[in-house]
C-alpha cells in the first residue's frame, strides 16, 4: 500500500485525465510509476558505474575491442562491417 501527496495542479490534471478515459487515477499513478522506475534505475546504476571508472574501480574496454569479439570491424570509413564475410 502506497499514499502519496500530490501537487494540487497535479491531483487536478491525474483527475481530469481519469474522468476522459474511465480509468481510476491509481491506475494512471501506477503506470507513471512503472515506466518512471525503470528510467530511474537505469540512471542509478549509469552513475554508479561512472563513479566507479573515475575511481579507477572498473577498467573500460575500447568499442572497437567489443565490436570485434562479437566479429565486428570498422572500416576505413567508419562503417561497421561483419568480419566473418
Amino acid at each position: 500500500m502506497l499514499a502519496i501527496r500530490l501537487p494540487e495542479e497535479i491531483e487536478n490534471r491525474l483527475d481530469a485525465l481519469s474522468k476522459a478515459t474511465g480509468r481510476t487515477k491509481t491506475f494512471y499513478a501506477r503506470e507513471a510509476i512503472l515506466e518512471y522506475l525503470d528510467d530511474l534505475e537505469d540512471l542509478y546504476l549509469a552513475e554508479q558505474r561512472y563513479a566507479d571508472v573515475k575511481a579507477g574501480r572498473t577498467q573500460l574496454i575500447p568499442l572497437e575491442e567489443v565490436m570485434k569479439s562479437f566479429g565486428f570491424e570498422v572500416d576505413a570509413d567508419g562503417k561497421v562491417v561483419d568480419a566473418t564475410e
